[in-house]
């Protein structure tokens, strides 16, 4: 790890398991309808959401790493279909976010962040719509490459590319932290970056640089290097 000058750094089942956040976000998304829009709530409860988040995705591929734009159809169509009022959409889409923000971290994740930080600059790379600075963690960051503002979505190269020319180091010089075998380390090595694959079981050797069960675990790793 000696080489490594700087870090991109995934978020989403890296940091925290987004599993609660998505169905916390559908069970407010639904009482939220219940107060606001009666009908919509009944048309669409939680699974049937769902369903139609799925078509939205299918109709739209052009959107395909736009996650924020892709969630405001969804709620757009939902109140549409359910005769509401579209403008209703703007405070959906409220309620949902602020739940979207509301992470609890991996055992000693938050801490591991905190403690790199110091050492080495770090760029959050990530195809989801989190808010740093809503969660609180955004002094963290050197830099910021969300999938929807760069217009393309890991495994893209493109997207790797582009956090290592905000670092200021050569792809080979940066590494990449994730826990998505396709998105993350399939996506770093087609950049030529070394990666760093988050997975909290024993998986076959040498389909990442390395491998560490949890975020905290390979800052440890990196202190002692």
């Amino acid at each position: 790890m000696h080489t490594i000058r700087a870090i991109t750094l995934d978020l989403d089942d890296t940091l925290w398991p987004f599993a609660p956040i998505g169905a916390r976000i559908e069970q407010t998304l639904h009482a939220w309808f219940e107060t606001h829009c009666a009908e919509t709530a009944r048309m669409f409860p939680p699974a049937a959401m769902h369903a139609l988040r799925e078509q939205v995705m299918e109709a739209h591929p052009a959107l395909a790493h736009d996650m924020t734009q892709l969630r405001k159809l969804t709620i757009e169509r939902a109140l549409k279909d359910s005769g509401a009022d579209v403008a209703l959409a703007a405070d959906a889409y409220a309620a949902f976010f602020k739940v979207r923000n509301e992470v609890t971290f991996y055992d000693g994740a938050q801490q591991a962040l905190e403690t790199l930080a110091k050492v080495v600059p770090i760029c959050a790379l990530s195809n989801g719509n989190a808010d740093l600075d809503a969660i609180g963690i955004g002094q963290c960051f050197s830099a910021r490459v969300g999938a929807r503002e760069f217009g393309a979505a890991k495994p893209d190269a493109r997207i790797f590319l582009h956090a290592c020319a905000l670092l200021g180091h050569a792809p080979e010089h940066v590494l990449h932290i994730g826990d998505d075998l396709a998105a993350d380390v399939r996506g770093a090595q087609s950049a030529g970056m070394p990666v760093c694959w988050i997975h909290p079981r024993p998986v076959q050797a040498g389909m990442a640089d390395y491998q560490f069960e949890s975020f905290a675990e390979f800052v440890s790793a990196f202190a002692r290097r």
